[in-house]
């Protein structure tokens, strides 16, 4: 037989027996067998390299390492989903969307809720191109040359008897089954390196590789479960968008299925919590959302997750354990936590070493004393917690713990506010403090610099190198390179991090001043109402801080408590001069779009989708990604499909991409004249 023709045969056989394996769940050849056939392929096409194309089996494995990885907007947000602890939170979800729809009988998709990685994939007319992690919901890390390696993933649709629709986006859960987590571990242990905690993280682990092929060598699994932008084809609900995506040979989990009714969605639930140790993989809830597609349109979303869907939780898995150990650890606000060190214990997928034990009114009222035997659990899977002491189980010789009235790092005496419940250290120069407050002005949602991590942070303050966060401006590459394990090379890649993020936005820097009580969402209200003036923000009042919708007492005290101290001004006012800027002081502020909601469809030939999207959110707008009655206009370029034909049944305007940024020019000219 020729080459070029076993070569076409191999490559069909593969994508088939990849499709019965990940699809249907139905292999017809063993792995051996699958293995012997690549292997015979790689040799093939190595003896032809002409003959070889970027959709072969082959090629899963074949990219170079990169240098970092880059990142990618997703036209539609990947947002979290509001939980529900427990089956009344569930009824409530379902009375929430009849009242909604105005329905009595609504129909879900409900599926396992898998403990993994989120990822989005993008086809385009059926061409695996790119592929991300969540990230923040709306740019995600491209892991593209990663995800190409798993198995599951084909890297181009099938299309017998459906065709590809020109640009498909789907987000999945990566993740490692149970056994194949028990065998990677005895692996890690035989090499002599450190096993992975719980099949989640060596799932982000594996992702997160520069070289891909490690990322091949671990054993990757994905479940497809929702719809990002679609172009091409018109789903009117979800079922038949999974179905399709079974066609196309896209895993899909066998566990899904429609529910009626709170009724539906608590036998669901049931069913998934008393099978889920017997699952070959983690998982970790239930997710339920409105089946059809354009009544999730009508419900609409919140500012951080969809209205028509939730995430149902497990009750806490428990075990039993003993506390060693009470540590007393120092945040970058001064609290004082107690942390129990436990005796190692498996819990719901992980080993648990400590568990908060939140303040000392928490100790005194379950008694916790070292020595304990004691019951925890992982509340909602995440963070260990304990329960109650086993008194039978109590040494002879035991005694009340008591937090120390000095700060265990710096000896400075502790102090509790009034109202609150934890102890603090008043020492901002805490070496402590100090750590926590530059390691949180580096994290990833605020300055986002990479390369600053824990033990480089700890060197720079043991060494009085810095002492706050504005010393970070003026680090030099010299004194970087001298530090232990750094180098000449490293510290440049991070004297370059630290100048890039200079460019930041107001409520990022916000976030990162670490101010007590202001987290992401919060800084974000702030940028709105103070954006561009900073200074405002600063001297602004409780009382005028209370005024701005969802801002409390409580956020505006700590707030005017914040810019009372007059270090933290100097601070900020040195970041400044030494080139931090806010990147969005210049947002335009006319809210003409404000109610007014726009779909794009089709090629846009002078913007890009996230250009346009940005012209509408900037004036007030809203860019969706599908058309409902609700929709106010749609942008068509060349190529627009069922969207353009849907708006044109349901009556909405229709614009060209000349008249959309006509419409908007209008408008900034508008502004220009004002500040004339």
């Amino acid at each position: 037989m020729k080459p070029e023709k076993r070569i076409v045969e191999l490559r069909e056989a593969l994508h088939d027996h990849n499709y019965r394996y990940y699809v249907l769940n139905d292999p017809s050849i063993s792995d051996g067998e699958y293995d012997t056939m690549l292997r015979e392929l790689e040799s093939l096409e190595n003896d032809n390299p002409s003959l070889i194309t970027k959709n072969s089996p082959t090629q899963r494995v074949g990219a170079s390492p990169i240098p970092e990885f880059g990142s990618i907007p997703h036209r539609i947000p990947m947002l979290s989903l509001a939980n529900a602890m427990n089956e009344n939170e569930l009824s409530a979800f379902d009375e929430r969307i009849q009242k909604g729809l105005d329905e009595e009988s609504v129909v879900y998709m409900a599926e396992p809720k898998l403990d993994g990685l989120g990822v989005e994939l993008v086809y385009e007319n059926g061409t695996f191109v790119h592929g991300s992690t969540r990230g923040d919901g709306y740019t995600g890390e491209d892991i593209t040359h990663n995800l190409k390696t798993i198995r599951g993933i084909p890297l181009s649709l099938r299309i017998d008897d459906l065709n590809a629709p020109s640009l498909l986006e789907i987000r999945g859960e990566v993740f490692i089954r149970k056994d194949d987590f028990k065998k990677l571990n005895q692996q890690q242990e035989s090499s002599d390196k450190p096993a992975f905690a719980n099949p989640r993280n060596a799932a982000a682990g594996s992702l997160r590789q520069l070289d891909p092929a490690i990322t091949a060598n671990r054993p990757l699994s994905i479940y497809c479960y929702e719809a990002g932008m679609i172009e091409g084809i018109y789903f009117a609900n979800h079922s038949s968008f999974l179905t399709a995506l079974k066609k196309w040979g896209l895993p899909v989990n066998p566990l899904i299925q429609t529910v009626v009714g709170s009724s539906g969605l608590i036998q669901y639930h049931q069913k998934l919590e008393a099978q889920r140790n017997e699952l070959r993989y983690e998982i970790d809830g239930t997710v339920f959302k409105v089946n059809d597609y354009e009544k999730r349109e009508t419900l609409g979303t919140r500012s951080r997750s969809p209205r028509w869907a939730i995430a149902g939780k497990f009750k806490a898995q428990q075990a039993t354990t003993v506390i060693h150990d009470i540590e007393v650890q120092v945040g970058r606000t001064g609290a004082l936590t107690p942390v129990a060190k436990l005796e190692p214990v498996y819990v719901a997928g992980v080993t648990v070493t400590n568990a908060t034990l939140h303040n000392q009114d928490e100790i005194d009222r379950k008694d916790i004393r070292i020595g304990d035997t004691v019951l925890i659990e992982r509340a909602g899977d995440v963070i260990p917690k304990v329960m109650k002491v086993i008194l039978e189980k109590r040494p002879k010789i035991s005694h009340p713990f008591q937090i120390p009235n000095n700060c265990p790092v710096c000896e400075h005496e502790a102090y509790r506010p009034e109202g609150e419940v934890i102890l603090r250290c008043g020492n901002i120069s805490c070496p402590r403090q100090i750590k926590g407050r530059i390691h949180h002005f580096a994290s990833k949602l605020a300055l986002d610099i990479d390369g600053l991590g824990e033990k480089i942070v700890d060197q720079l303050v043991e060494e009085k190198i810095i002492h706050s966060i504005d010393n970070l401006f003026t680090l030099e590459k010299k004194t970087l390179a001298d530090l232990e394990r750094l180098g000449e090379k490293s510290a440049e890649n991070l004297i370059d991090a630290i100048s890039k993020s200079k460019e930041t936005t107001f409520a990022r820097f916000v976030y990162a001043l670490g101010i007590r009580n202001v987290g992401e969402h919060i800084a974000k209200v702030f940028e709105k109402q103070y954006v561009g003036n900073l200074k405002k923000f600063q001297n602004a009042s409780i009382e005028a801080l209370e005024e701005i919708d969802e801002i409390g007492p409580i956020v505006a005290e700590t707030v005017v408590q914040f810019w009372s101290d007059e270090s933290n001004k100097i601070i900020v006012q040195n970041c400044l001069n030494n080139g931090v800027t806010l990147a969005n002081v210049d947002t335009i502020k006319n809210q003409s779009f404000e109610g007014l909601t726009f779909v794009f469809t089709g090629a846009l030939e002078k913007l890009s989708r996230k250009e346009a999207k940005d012209m509408v959110e900037k004036l007030g707008g809203k860019a969706a990604g599908s058309v409902s009655k609700k929709t106010s206009f749609v942008v068509a370029g060349p190529g627009a499909g069922s969207k353009l034909k849907k708006a044109k049944d349901l009556d909405v305007h229709v614009l060209t991409e000349e008249e959309f940024l006509v419409k908007v020019k209008k408008i900034q000219n508008q502004e220009t004249l004002k500040g004339l």
